[in-house]
């Protein structure tokens, strides 16, 4: 590692960390004494003025310690943006570096970038909205991960093994968030507000846009605002020249109809490109096809087809594949950093690592995802419901596993939850086409024999995987799941949450399961309650404005 990676990591190592934790614990704190059904009531200001009094005053320090640690959570932040920039316009260092570490510089200046309105959001959130603020702060640490995990692929360029990823970043300590979660619990009041990110975020969907957004695709014409079609019959010949004309920082949603044919290119929806919606003209009809990789001098982040990090992201009746193959190692179809992103009726195919739910709160259905290797990864808080999961054949030697979950610390509010999903083992293809083409088929291609596939492995120690009322095919051996490397982690197997709850299929079966702590037989369905979309993405509160259909419990689908 060369100097200037030296100066970054010092810039990214624990300040930044705990004060980002410190925040969430704050935060923590305060939500968990406003959601408690045996919270103390209100002290009687008129007969106890004196105490009325203490507690306005708590609440005003718990507010301030809060602005102060967030302020310098954003300074610390700026600091390690300043660090990069001093790599990048140095020529010396430019020489010098491998092209893989340029872009893992990359990857942090987006991703530190991102941080910052993050944690600008947070600061504007903490008395309107806990769950909003608790959301960014966690998306904030991720891309701090993010950035670890890039820099640390660059430190490994040298060949690695197919299957091997970061495991975590530099071990870094924990006990001051510890500290700050005992802080003031009483600013517990429940106050409105409007629910706003970085670039604003409507509560509402005027009545013309509700309208397009349920609309099929060949009714679209003349309505979209944004038409890409390569024939030139549309506004923009490519999307990503569409994201360009699109506005910034929007508070109404911009609908992109993207017509019929197959666009090679990579697209990237930055974090000022909110409420874009994508609307294709069905799956395997409208296709985005990328095929960067690992083996290409690609960090994992950067080799998606498809990114978005806009607040309100959607996607509806596209196909979005990366075609490098199962031989060169990570390569990412579509990767989501979108708060309350929905992806409807879409195809995402590849081999390793296809759908990486990066970070914020995510909402896939009826989508069908085909992967090998950690094929559904990352740390948002992302519920997949009746979606089908195609495990394809592996490399020799590859194990396949449906999840790699990536939860750093306890307080963070990710995991990725599987709902009424069907995991079938899929069609042995050379290429993702023809699997794409159209919408799943029935179970039956659980009959062409595929390698075992595990439900999950813990990607980082905190990992949070649920599987609930899901068909599980014969491809899932009596285990389950899988530890991380051969070595295997046993502090990670006590810190996990890997839960199974009334599942069904000729995989299903919970006898012969890992006997990990972490590993939970769910039998109560209040605990399963607890993963479903109104509760664990909130999205009871802006999931109807979208349109989707969707199940906010724990009902059959």
């Amino acid at each position: 590692m060369d100097h200037h990676h030296h100066l970054l990591a010092r810039h990214l190592g624990a300040p930044p960390l705990l004060v980002i934790l410190s925040c969430l614990a704050l935060i923590l704190a305060g939500c968990r004494c406003s959601s408690s059904a045996h919270a103390a009531p209100p002290s009687p200001v008129f007969a106890f003025p004196a105490a009325a009094v203490a507690k306005a005053h708590a609440v005003a320090r718990h507010h301030e310690r809060l602005r102060v640690t967030l302020d310098a959570a954003a300074t610390r932040v700026g600091e390690a943006l300043g660090a990069l920039a001093a790599v990048t316009v140095t020529p010396a260092a430019s020489s010098s570096s491998s092209p893989l570490a340029t872009v893992a510089r990359e990857d942090c200046v987006e991703l530190l970038d991102e941080a910052l309105q993050l944690l600008a959001g947070a600061r504007a959130a903490p008395r309107a909205d806990r769950g909003d603020a608790l959301t960014w702060l966690s998306a904030a640490l991720t891309n701090h991960d993010t950035c670890a995990d890039s820099l640390a692929e660059d430190r490994r360029a040298s060949p690695r093994a197919p299957c091997r990823r970061p495991r975590r970043g530099p071990r870094q300590p924990r006990h001051e968030a510890g500290g700050a979660a005992g802080l003031v619990r009483s600013s517990c009041k429940n106050e409105t507000a409007r629910r706003q990110g970085p670039c604003g975020f409507p509560r509402w969907l005027p009545a013309r846009d509700r309208r397009l957004l349920l609309a099929p695709a060949v009714s679209l014409a003349g309505s979209a605002d944004i038409v890409v079609a390569k024939d030139g019959t549309g506004t923009h010949a490519t999307i990503a020249d569409a994201v360009k004309a699109a506005p910034e920082c929007s508070e109404r949603w911009t609908v992109i109809h993207v017509k019929a044919g197959r666009y090679d290119e990579n697209v990237n929806v930055g974090m000022k490109k909110t409420n874009l919606v994508f609307v294709g003209d069905g799956k395997g009809v409208t296709v985005v096809a990328g095929n960067r990789s690992v083996a290409d001098n690609y960090t994992t982040f950067r080799t998606a087809t498809f990114a978005a990090s806009g607040f309100g992201f959607m996607m509806r009746d596209m196909t979005v594949e990366n075609r490098a193959g199962p031989a060169r190692q990570q390569a990412v179809a579509l990767r989501v950093s979108a708060d309350r992103a929905v992806v409807h009726r879409c195809s995402i195919a590849g081999y390793q690592d296809t759908l990486y739910a990066h970070s914020n709160r995510q909402f896939y259905r009826d989508c069908d995802v085909y992967g090998t290797v950690d094929f559904v990864f990352g740390n948002a808080a992302a519920v997949l419901q009746r979606c089908n999961l195609w495990a394809r054949v592996p490399l020799p030697g590859q194990k396949n596993t449906v999840t790699a979950q990536s939860r750093n610390e306890s307080c963070q509010l990710t995991g990725i939850v599987l709902h009424a999903c069907r995991l079938l083992a899929g069609p042995a293809l050379e290429g993702p086409t023809a699997a794409t083409a159209s919408p799943a088929p029935s179970p039956a291609p659980d009959l062409l024999l595929a390698p075992p596939t595990y439900l999950g492995r813990p990607w980082k120690p905190f990992s949070r995987v649920v599987v609930m009322l899901s068909y599980i095919g014969p491809h899932v051996p009596p285990q389950g799941w899988l530890e991380w490397n051969a070595t295997g982690t046993p502090d990670a197997l006590d810190r996990l949450y890997f839960g199974e709850y009334m599942n069904y299929g000729p995989g299903a079966g919970v006898a012969g399961r890992v006997p990990w702590p972490g590993h939970r037989v769910i039998n109560s369905t209040a605990e399963a309650e607890r993963f479903t979309v109104a509760r664990f993405i909130d999205g009871a509160s802006w999931l109807p404005a979208t349109g989707v259909s969707f199940v906010a419990g724990l009902s059959l689908l």
